[in-house]
């Protein structure tokens, strides 16, 4: 069975969702560029059950109106609730675990060959891919500012079949430098507050996702974070109760799942893409976190 990577991109999407447009048509707003939806729950019970984690390769936006949800992004457990500004990013790994029925989320994705409204260079640093997601929660204004710009932008491009480009643009990118205000002030807030033990295990997670088929080891990390291994590896198990080599685990075995369910590559082929020394070791060090072999896990 030849399986395609388990990438929610706008492809997909639209495989998922074109069955059950005359349900959720008055909600959901899609093209090659650009998706939007409004309100409705319809489109994440659908996206549920596709058997995630997925993976993205684009922008999206959103503003939990309604509701909670319970997601898992980037290896750390989010509790999503109203009132509260969501980002997630290229290369992000989210995996859904719980929506409550009265979710409402307002959002948008910007696909891959959007037209980015920013020069080369002059991306809002919230979204220049030194950070892959971001919650907020923020005011009642906050999120009528950002609804007011979802809400003009949902009228544009359903006010003719072919929506002007630049006035859309223009939107997208006045969202995204207020998500990259609110993004700053928080953080500027969060760095007054938290700990230098929690800013750093912050940081090294960050690393790991985006490094963990990589690199296996602790002193890679510790060497990108100027600090020794023993000392980091005394801060991460102090602030989170796990052991950094069990998060780097926790990231390379959600990878392995990835590409073991979703494509046709070989154990060896995944193997050697994930820098492991051998097949053989690679299938014993899945087998001892997992309880099963790649073959197993595969075939379940």
């Amino acid at each position: 069975m030849n399986r395609q990577p388990q990438l929610m991109d706008a492809t997909r999407m639209r495989d998922i969702l074109t069955p059950h447009l005359s349900q959720i048509r008055e909600h959901i707003f899609m093209n090659s560029e650009l998706a939007m939806v409004r309100g409705d729950s319809t489109v994440f019970s659908l996206l549920m059950r596709q058997k995630p984690p997925f993976t993205i390769n684009d922008h999206r936006l959103g503003i939990i109106m309604n509701g909670e949800a319970e997601i898992n992004i980037n290896l750390q457990d989010r509790h999503l609730k109203s009132g509260t500004l969501v980002y997630i990013g290229p290369g992000t790994i989210i995996h859904p675990k719980r929506l409550s029925p009265d979710l409402r989320i307002f959002g948008m994705g910007l696909f891959s060959n959007f037209p980015m409204p920013f020069a080369q260079g002059q991306m809002p640093s919230a979204f220049n891919g030194q950070v892959r997601d971001f919650q907020l929660p923020v005011s009642e204004g906050d999120i009528a500012s950002a609804r007011q710009i979802l809400d003009t932008i949902w009228q544009l491009i359903h006010s003719t079949d072919d929506y002007h480009r630049p006035t859309v643009t223009a939107l997208v990118a006045a969202m995204m430098h207020h998500y990259d205000l609110l993004f700053h002030q928080q953080t500027d807030q969060q760095a007054n507050s938290r700990s230098r033990e929690q800013t750093m295990f912050d940081r090294f997670i960050q690393l790991v996702t985006q490094h963990c088929a990589e690199h296996h080891q602790i002193d890679y990390y510790a060497d990108r974070m100027c600090l020794t291994e023993r000392y980091l590896s005394t801060v991460i198990r102090q602030t989170s109760g796990t052991t950094a080599k069990d998060w780097i685990d926790r990231a390379l075995i959600t990878r392995i799942k990835i590409e073991l369910h979703h494509t046709d590559k070989s154990a060896a082929q995944i193997a050697e893409e994930m820098h492991f020394a051998n097949p053989s070791f690679f299938s014993k060090y899945f087998r001892r976190l997992t309880g099963m072999t790649p073959g197993e896990y595969r075939c379940r």
